[in-house]
């Protein structure tokens, strides 16, 4: 099995994965293991954590975080959006819950 944790930049959450959501990648990690990936992966949400103010989870996969003062003006709509940084956990090249992964020796 192949593991990866993928950083995300945009103006949506993670979890939304929209058509062209890897345009938005800013790093993606891959590693032979879950338990490399699970540690990098842990040590991420741990730094992502503790440098913005926001943060929420979805399907033990998804980890969206985000400021009040990262916004970007989006023309087509006429007003400023929110700026996500978001992490996706991707086993086999799909979002999986982490909890799934045999994390006992972590």
């Amino acid at each position: 099995m192949n593991y990866e944790v993928v950083y995300m930049k945009a103006d949506y959450e993670p979890w939304w994965m929209f058509e062209d959501w890897e345009k938005t990648i800013q790093l993606r990690q891959a590693f032979e293991t879950a338990n490399e990936a699970l540690e990098y992966l842990f040590d991420l949400k741990k730094k992502f954590g503790a440098k913005y103010k926001y943060q929420e989870e979805r399907k033990d996969c998804f980890f969206a975080y985000w400021t009040d003062s990262e916004r970007i003006f989006c023309e087509g709509c006429d007003e400023d959006l929110q700026m996500y940084h978001g992490i996706i956990f991707l086993a086999d090249g799909k979002p999986t819950s982490i909890a799934s992964i045999n994390n006992s020796n972590i």
